[in-house]
């Protein structure tokens, strides 16, 4: 199968550690035999998360290395490779993009990562019932992932009754947030969301509070990174983020999980729930050509789909239940941490 993530370039920090994650996937499930008694095999080629070389690395996957299934990730590139996927019949699952038009791009694309509708709306009705606050401003970053996930937290906020008082897009290449911060301060709302990417979210945070913007920051999965911590210190009190996947202390298997990275790579990975997501997406693939293999059935994309349709749970090792629906959806519990000491704790889990 193929695996097309970002190995250079500014999303390389979050794509390597993924790729890592997967690597390890297929190394465990190749010690327990395999699939059938064949090894598993995984071709990676780097996307830079740039459309273009996403639609490259997909094409090149499908016509030279024949693989039936690709695992690729970043919203831009899901949506650009999917009519590649439906024209050729090739099954393209969403490692871990979150834009929630993904569950709507066709066939044969189908996600094994919840989507923002999830996370992100968990985040904002927890801002409102639980944390009392009654408006926010939402800053985003200029792409798909940022502007579907600002959407999401809009919608969720004021259907709770909430007002978004300041809704500011940034782009991806800026480094100054001066101006749109100087509305955030004019407008005071009680809590701020930021739709951000790895390489910017420290970057705004820092400028918000010293322009002296001292609201409650909540953003996704993308800042539960020890790194945006180190970079920030103090700055990052507070700041509350989303997993979508259970932590050390809730599943022994993601602390020996994590005790590996310390061990092999003498530190924890960037974004662990996404790496976790990565670990046990190549089991998915396994058990879809286990299926395919006892129903004596060519290895192909249709296939493959068929599989996925025909199997719809899995009980993967870091994640736990997993059900692929055929509205395209997976649906799983949400972990809310906070930092607080200069360290991610536990803050609540929304079902």
């Amino acid at each position: 199968f193929g695996l097309a993530m970002p190995l250079s370039g500014s999303q390389a920090l979050y794509g390597n550690d993924q790729v890592k994650g997967a690597l390890w996937g297929v190394e465990d499930i190749n010690k327990k035999g395999g699939v059938a008694g064949r090894k598993l095999e995984m071709i990676v080629l780097d996307t830079q998360a740039d459309t273009q070389l996403g639609i490259n690395a997909v094409n090149r996957l499908i016509s030279v290395e024949k693989v039936p299934i690709v695992l690729t990730s970043w919203s831009n590139v899901v949506k650009a490779v999917a009519p590649i996927a439906n024209r050729e019949k090739v099954l393209v699952i969403s490692a871990t993009a979150n834009s929630p038009e993904i569950a709507h791009l066709g066939d044969y694309v189908y996600t094994a990562f919840p989507l923002a509708d999830v996370d992100i709306a968990a985040v904002a009705k927890y801002a409102y019932k639980t944390l009392g606050k009654r408006t926010a401003g939402v800053l985003y970053v200029n792409n798909e992932s940022g502007i579907e996930g600002a959407k999401v937290y809009r919608s969720a906020f004021e259907k709770e009754g909430g007002k978004v008082v300041v809704f500011e897009a940034y782009d991806l290449k800026s480094t100054d947030y001066t101006g749109m911060l100087l509305k955030l301060r004019n407008a005071n709302p009680d809590m701020v969301h930021i739709q951000g990417l790895v390489a910017d979210l420290p970057q705004v945070i820092a400028q918000m509070r010293q322009l002296g913007l001292q609201q409650r920051i909540s953003t996704y999965a993308v800042g539960y990174n020890v790194k945006i911590i180190e970079q920030l210190g103090k700055a990052a009190e507070g700041l509350i983020v989303t997993s979508l996947a259970p932590g050390p202390k809730d599943n022994p298997r993601v602390a020996e999980y994590v005790e590996r990275w310390k061990t092999e790579m003498g530190r924890v990975p960037n974004g662990l729930p996404y790496t976790q997501y990565l670990y046990d997406e190549p089991y998915i693939i396994a058990a879809l050509f286990d299926w395919a293999i006892k129903q004596k059935l060519p290895l192909t994309g249709e296939t493959m789909r068929k599989a996925l349709l025909a199997i719809k749970d899995f009980n993967l090792p870091m994640t736990g239940m997993l059900r692929v629906g055929e509205d395209h959806r997976v649906h799983k519990p949400v972990y809310l941490l906070t930092v607080k000491d200069g360290a991610f704790v536990p803050l609540a889990t929304v079902d």
